[in-house]
């Protein structure tokens, strides 16, 4: 595996940029990765390139029939990644506004009266859009409560509230404040148990980065992805919708074949680099394993990223040679709890007596790049309920190292020391 091999762990490093420095700041560890992940090299070479092409694809010449060709290569290498047998993926603004998208057009083909559930852990971006369109569609929207103490909504969770005239469901696949990740399809088979032909859109923005993604066994109606979280670019996002919401009906130009969804010229680029991204999957699993099929490296490769991150995370928060872990310092509280198996590559966390604002400014000083989570319209619903104005937030991702995570272990207590060693202030204990 990764952490047993000092040679593939430099190479998967090599592959990425900026993946030590910064060109702003200089030398930085980055652990903002569900801020954005690092982008593959190849992917910023594939971006230049296709940046200067000015054909339109799929014209009637030589450049329009190459560039649809990498549209229609990128959308099949999507189709082995996430493991899809139908239904159909396109583009859109960003992964917030297809999940917009995808529930407005759910809603808008509900019976009146119905219902749309959903749960308190999830993103604004798909909870805003649950709670606007449930209300102009005429629809009850009902709230699934995670718990508190883990950062969890389970199926159970989803089946004590479940009825059959709920229409419409929306599931966060992780939490990018926790970092836990839901059982998607334990989830998805609790509502169509009550509910069959309910369209079941998820929020999967969060965990593609970190493991396999698998829509034919989660049985949902739309998924959708943030590529600059998975080492593309920004710009854009991407969906995959299911034929019966396909199907639906949506936004379209008068007399557009009945089941597109993309508007306008498609950016060549920006499809390109999701082969890029399929392309290094398939090389890390072949790294891992012996597999030689595209799917099955791909699964060994998310087998492989899962493992390595909870090594780092164990790390983190256990501590590694003869330094403390996070559960270890007194002064801090670590959300979802130390123990908690669904935790992917995200570790968020309070000190006590000092603003997380001020944690993540000295932290970056020290050339340790984190994050400040707010319990504002983003974060609320998270911390709000811990009573935590605030957190840190300590995203890893596959090619951070074990010796980064030592610098932070470090660090930390340095920066802490003088507030004193006092009891955490959030509802949560440390370990």
């Amino acid at each position: 595996m990764i952490q047993d091999n000092p040679r593939l762990l430099a190479e998967i490093r090599n592959r990425f940029a900026h993946v030590d420095s910064c060109p702003f700041q200089g030398d930085r560890i980055f652990f903002e990765n569900a801020g954005g992940a690092l982008t593959l090299k190849s992917v910023v070479e594939t971006s230049g390139f296709y940046a200067a092409i000015p054909d339109n694809p799929g014209r009637i010449n030589p450049a329009g029939q190459c560039t649809q060709d990498v549209i229609n290569k990128a959308k099949a290498d999507l189709a082995v990644f996430m493991n899809a047998t139908s239904g159909q993926f396109f583009a859109g603004e960003s992964g917030t506004e297809l999940l917009f998208r995808m529930i407005r057009t759910a809603c808008l083909s509900a019976p009146k009266g119905a219902k749309l559930i959903g749960s308190s852990i999830e993103h604004p971006a798909s909870r805003s859009a649950a709670r606007r369109w449930a209300g102009i569609a005429d629809l009850e929207y009902v709230n699934v409560p995670h718990d508190n103490a883990t950062g969890l909504v389970t199926a159970a969770d989803y089946s004590a509230l479940m009825t059959p005239d709920v229409a419409v469901a929306t599931i966060l696949h992780a939490s990018p404040v926790t970092g836990m990740g839901m059982d998607v399809a334990a989830i998805s088979a609790a509502i169509r148990e009550v509910s069959p032909d309910c369209l079941i859109i998820v929020d999967g923005i969060q965990h593609a980065a970190h493991g396999q993604l698998d829509l034919d066994a989660y049985n949902v109606d739309g998924y959708a992805i943030s590529p600059y979280k998975v080492f593309s670019r920004h710009g854009y996002g991407i969906a995959w919708i299911s034929d019966k919401l396909s199907a639906l009906p949506h936004d379209m130009l008068i007399d557009a074949p009945a089941t597109g969804w993309e508007f306008g010229t498609r950016d060549t680029g920006s499809y390109a680099t999701l082969s890029d991204v399929v392309a290094y999957f398939g090389w890390l699993g072949g790294e891992v394993s012996e597999e030689t099929d595209q799917r099955r490296r791909i699964e060994a490769a998310g087998r492989a990223i899962h493992a390595y991150e909870t090594h780092l995370s164990n790390a983190m928060i256990n501590g590694t040679g003869n330094l403390r872990g996070l559960r270890d310092l007194e002064n801090v509280t670590i959300l979802g709890g130390a123990d908690n198996p669904a935790r992917e590559g995200l570790v968020s966390i309070v000190v006590d007596r000092m603003s997380s604002e001020e944690v993540v400014s000295a932290l970056n000083a020290q050339g340790i790049r984190t994050h400040t989570r707010k319990a504002d319209h983003y974060s609320g619903n998270v911390l709000s309920p811990l009573g935590m104005t605030d957190c840190i937030r300590i995203s890893l991702c596959h090619y951070n190292t074990e010796r980064e995570v030592a610098k932070l272990l470090a660090t930390l207590p340095e920066i802490t020391k003088e507030r004193g060693a006092q009891g955490a202030t959030g509802s949560l204990a440390s370990a």
